[in-house]
């Protein structure tokens, strides 16, 4: 079975022609208006200070939909190798979205999304049996440390200064290994979000979820943060890395649905 479910009493089995199809598009901007072109879209912070990403990508995994009825419908749950996917913006289409699939939902009638931003602990803990291609592709991708420290949730790389795009950054953040262990910061987030209309979701359609990521939170979110020499090279779950996060997980919107 694809989806999991957390409604003891629903259907968890429906015949295969009761499945379809979601698209999910990601489209990164800056204050959800200015598409961001790597090495080119200049953004300025709520400090003053100047920045501009030459690489952008990040995890999501552990999709979820709730339909009307208040059930949950989770897309390979805690199985990155199923149901983890890497959003990168050089994979951007003339459209500037970043397009991924869920190939296998129940039919039915969703208000509701939510997914991870990163890989759980619950999946990073079942080893590599378990996440072997997910944890491949992460690493050909320069999305994963050696097994023992983990995944990068999020890569952000590029230039930033005040008067001029003058110094390099390199914000990796993500868990380095057993967060119970290494007694760290948990970097994981869900994201919940209402649909601004219902999805239906049908065997014959191909209907989508088009979420807006507004990397203008990335300095000017929750937190105010200004990039420095004491965290312009910052890799893991460091204090400044953790209100990344936090700001990452503020990002996300949804500009609206396809139904086909």
């Amino acid at each position: 079975m694809n989806c999991s479910t957390d409604d003891e009493n629903s259907d968890q089995n429906p015949p295969e022609e009761q499945w379809g199809a979601v698209q999910i598009k990601f489209d990164n901007r800056f204050e959800g208006l200015s598409p961001i072109i790597l090495n080119n879209t200049t953004q300025t912070s709520s400090s003053g200070q100047k920045h501009q990403f030459s690489t952008l990508k990040y995890i999501v995994s552990n999709f979820t939909l709730t339909n009307t009825e208040g059930v949950n419908f989770t897309f390979h749950l805690n199985d990155p190798d199923k149901g983890a996917f890497i959003v990168d913006q050089s994979d951007a289409n003339f459209n500037n979205e970043v397009s991924l699939e869920l190939d296998s939902i129940p039919a039915g009638v969703y208000n509701k999304v939510k997914f991870g931003l990163g890989i759980s602990q619950d999946a990073y803990l079942l080893g590599g049996e378990s996440q072997g291609e997910f944890w491949a592709e992460a690493g050909a991708e320069g999305m994963n440390w050696s097994w023992a420290a983990g995944y990068i949730f999020a890569k952000l790389e590029g230039k930033y200064g005040t008067d001029a795009l003058d110094v390099n950054f390199i914000n990796h953040t993500g868990n380095m290994g057993d967060v119970v262990v290494t007694e760290t910061p948990d970097l994981y987030r869900e994201i919940e979000l209402d649909l601004p209309d219902q999805l239906v979701v049908t065997p014959q359609t191909f209907p989508g979820i088009h979420f807006i990521a507004d990397l203008n939170h990335y300095l000017s979110g929750e937190t105010d943060l200004i990039l420095d020499d004491t965290n312009h090279e910052a890799m893991g779950s460091s204090e400044h890395l953790v209100n990344v996060t936090n700001n990452l997980s503020k990002m996300f919107s949804i500009s609206h649905i396809h139904n086909n």
